[in-house]
């Protein structure tokens, strides 16, 4: 698959072929699932929690004599019957990581990226780069490349200037290639690859 490369301004600069092994697959929307309900997994915190019977700071005395008051017969005022007691299998602070294994991980970034690439959904820069970290400046740039909602990978490094003016931008989002993952590839409408994370890429999966 061969594209034109573009600067930040919206000129042409050359053009690039996309490696069909990265690029060129047939989606698995399986593997994608996958990969993003594992990335979302992680992300809980797991700090949800709530008092059982035993941190219940209430009396264990026997409420009233077994026999003879015409109730039911009840122990302890801690027990999960009473407004105030411990809850019965309440959630509990914990992990709700699941694993994944990396050929897996590896293989839905690919498709992911193949599902962009099949729905014209990449653009390639020449770099991403600005003398000033003016946002009106790069959202006027970006109105002309049509990115309203794109998610930007630059190198190893995003450029300071670049990303601080990028930041108040509203859904756009920039990564180091370090970064690129499943979620946030499909969480936005383009993919925004430089011509040195596209190397690195390249690098990445042979």
């Amino acid at each position: 698959m061969e594209l034109t490369v573009t600067t930040i301004e919206g000129d042409a600069a050359g053009s690039v072929t996309l490696s069909d092994a990265i690029f060129g697959l047939d989606p698995r929307a399986d593997l994608i699932q996958r990969c993003v309900k594992w990335q979302l997994s992680r992300r809980q915190r797991g700090t949800h929690a709530v008092k059982n019977r035993a941190e219940i700071h209430r009396t264990g005395k026997k409420m009233y004599r077994q026999k003879g008051t015409g109730s039911a017969r009840h122990g302890s005022a801690r027990v999960n019957l009473f407004r105030g007691g411990g809850r019965s299998f309440g959630p509990t602070p914990r992990s709700h990581a699941i694993d994944l294994p990396k050929k897996v991980r590896v293989l839905a970034l690919k498709h992911a990226l193949s599902a962009k690439a099949k729905d014209g959904g990449i653009i390639v820069l020449e770099s991403a780069s600005m003398k000033d970290g003016k946002t009106k400046v790069l959202a006027e740039n970006f109105s002309k490349l049509g990115l309203i909602n794109a998610l930007i990978i630059d190198g190893a490094e995003v450029e300071a200037t670049f990303a601080l003016a990028a930041r108040n931008i509203p859904n756009i989002d920039v990564l180091p290639v370090q970064g690129i993952n499943v979620y946030d590839i499909l969480r936005r409408h383009k993919l925004v690859l430089t011509k040195s994370a596209l190397e690195a890429l390249e690098a990445r999966f042979k």
